[in-house]
């Protein structure tokens, strides 16, 4: 078992708390992500686990033995560093073969698991090339088949794609979620990317100020985050000041009412995600807020749309760019007026409402 066992980790680096109060447990095979912005804690977290530091407080187990104290290369534990740390002046297979060495793996069984897992990463032909001769994703691929190659009980990847562009990003991204379910390894995938960690993720634990916000599946944290940092980081939001009333209306500090589902009773804040926002002529059923378009960007694959409603705030609207609608950015939606100056009604259910009492 490769279950990853985290208590109360704490790391201080003077006066500086970088880390406070970590407790998580990772599930044999599962894949979670540790998602924040810069700074929040997340790769000083990993770093624990792998053994690269240790920590001021807490303990670390896996597979439930206590590896709080022990070395990096008792850990089992395998990691791909976001800048690939691949050695210039060795080949490919080469590379591959330092952790091997370096964890005493017979030669004859060396040689048989270099050729399995670079052909595992597509890059058995390239096995005699050296690092400055092949390209980003192929060197990531050199670092995961690194990483791999000594059959580590718990995969670390530290922004692991955050050096491709945006296209190779998806495809390594591909390939190493592929890898990770073939393998049934347990992982810990280090990003500030918060489309990354929905597309890979098991499980996500989102970090600030070293601090956990919220641990849950993607859907569970995107449909009903905890609270108003979880719902800024992850995803757009439509955020709105006031108070909620006792019928189930929610009042701005603006005036406009909003009808909501649930709740705290304090709740201070509500929020509705941009696509759960559609744009109408006639107001419907929900949530019917009347205002003027004020701007339409066009994204491809979607159109933002901003509307000035009659209190003055303001809300945001996704729209898919769908088969019927003309080529140009400031093209209505189904006849509707999407261009600057269009009077509309931003509409939305009560269910798709979220309140939050900080």
């Amino acid at each position: 078992m490769a279950k990853v066992s985290l208590e109360n980790l704490h790391k201080q680096f003077g006066a500086s708390v970088a880390v406070a109060d970590f407790s998580l447990e990772i599930a044999d095979g599962e894949l979670v992500a540790f998602l924040g912005p810069s700074g929040c804690g997340k790769t000083t977290t990993l770093r624990m686990i792998a053994g690269f530091l240790a920590p001021s407080a807490g303990t670390i187990r896996i597979g439930g033995k206590d590896v709080t104290d022990l070395p990096v290369h008792k850990r089992d534990t395998g990691m791909v560093f976001q800048r690939y740390a691949l050695f210039p002046h060795m080949t490919v297979a080469q590379n591959v073969a330092f952790g091997l060495e370096m964890h005493k793996v017979p030669a004859a069984e060396r040689d048989s698991r270099i050729r399995e897992v670079l052909d595992m990463v597509r890059m058995a032909s390239l096995r005699d090339r050296y690092p400055r001769q092949l390209s980003g994703g192929q060197q990531q691929r050199v670092a995961i088949a690194r990483a791999l190659a000594i059959q580590p009980k718990v995969f670390l990847l530290d922004e692991p794609l955050s050096n491709l562009d945006a296209k190779l990003r998806l495809e390594v991204r591909e390939e190493i979620r592929a890898l990770q379910q073939r393998l049934g390894l347990t992982t810990v995938f280090v990003t500030h990317d918060q489309e990354e960690a929905l597309a890979v993720a098991d499980r996500m634990a989102i970090m600030h100020d070293g601090k956990v916000q919220q641990v849950g599946t993607p859907d569970a944290l995107y449909e009903r985050p905890a609270n108003l940092f979880v719902a800024d980081f992850l995803g757009k939001m439509n955020f709105f000041q006031g108070r909620l009333a006792e019928d189930g209306v929610f009042g701005t500090e603006k005036g406009t009412r909003i009808r909501v589902e649930g709740g705290p009773p304090a709740a201070r804040h509500m929020g509705v995600r941009p696509e759960r926002v559609r744009l109408a002529s006639q107001p419907g059923d929900g949530n019917a807020l009347p205002g003027v378009v004020e701007s339409t960007v066009y994204l491809g694959a979607q159109l933002e749309v901003r509307v000035k409603l009659e209190s003055g705030e303001a809300i945001l609207s996704q729209l898919a760019n769908g088969s019927g609608r003309a080529s140009h950015p400031g093209a209505g939606t189904h006849g509707l007026p999407a261009q600057a100056g269009g009077r509309v009604y931003a509409c939305f259910e009560p269910a798709d409402c979220v309140m939050f009492a900080d």
